[in-house]
This record gives structure tokens, C-alpha cells and sequence, in this order.
């Protein structure tokens, strides 16, 4: 054990804000107490009907009976690259119409899963050329 002494660090209070910003989001009051619960495994009974719970309520949401409506847990780019590797098989085309980041950020996925993507180059930012598109 150190003979220095453990740092002393005081606890933090931010004060509550309205955010209306892409995040951070404030946080119900309810969901902050969850998520001071004890933690679960993945294998933990109790995780694995929660998890069931969750997905009758996704199915519900989407409005589908598929049995492999699931949460990902990670970003948009994260359920986008799942989305996209569950989707198509390698060598084959792909139509991905780009107007910003995310369409180039599909592109290289799409490319990372072995499909040839079919670029619809649109204005950064504008709508999607619908003819544009369509030829594709």
C-alpha cells in the first residue's frame, strides 16, 4: 500500500439545463435511478427477460413480428453498420445516394462488406435527386 494519501474529490452536482442541442440530452429523472441499479450480466436471468421485454416493445414500435428486432447498443453508425453487413452479400450492388457524411460513411461500409456500391452523387446537405436515383 502507498503511504500517499488517496486524493480527496468532491462529488458533482451540475446544475439542470435544458439542452435542445443533438446532445448531450437531459435525462428523465426516472431512467437516472435505473441506471443506478446494480449492474447485470448478459447472461443473468433477469437481463435475458428484460431483453424480451425489450423486444416485444421494439416489435411493437417498428411494427413487425420479426423474432430478431433487437437493440443495438452503440451510435447510429453502429445500428447503420449492422444494418448494412446483415443486408448485403459480397459482390453485390448496392444504390447509396450522397448528400452529406453519412451517405459517404454507408459507402465505405459498403464497401468494408464486400458490395460495390452504385454512388448517387447529390448536393452536400440537399435533397436526394430522386431521377438521380432512379437511374441508378
Amino acid at each position: 500500500m502507498s503511504s500517499v494519501d488517496a486524493p480527496v474529490i468532491a462529488p458533482l452536482n451540475p446544475p439542470r439545463r435544458v439542452l435542445l442541442g443533438p446532445g448531450p440530452s437531459p435525462v428523465d429523472d426516472r431512467v437516472l435511478r435505473v441506471m443506478s441499479a446494480p449492474l447485470l450480466g448478459h447472461l443473468d436471468p433477469m437481463f435475458v427477460k428484460t431483453m424480451d421485454e425489450v423486444q416485444v416493445m421494439l416489435r411493437y414500435v417498428f411494427e413487425t413480428n420479426n423474432r430478431l428486432t433487437m437493440p443495438i447498443s452503440g451510435t447510429g453508425s453502429a445500428g447503420m453498420e449492422a444494418a448494412m453487413v446483415n443486408m448485403v452479400e459480397p459482390g453485390e450492388e448496392i444504390v447509396i445516394c450522397i448528400n452529406g457524411y453519412f451517405g459517404e460513411r454507408m459507402s465505405e461500409m459498403a464497401s468494408r462488406a464486400g458490395a460495390i456500391p452504385v454512388r448517387v452523387e447529390c448536393e452536400w446537405g440537399g435533397p436526394v435527386d430522386l431521377d438521380k436515383a432512379r437511374n441508378a
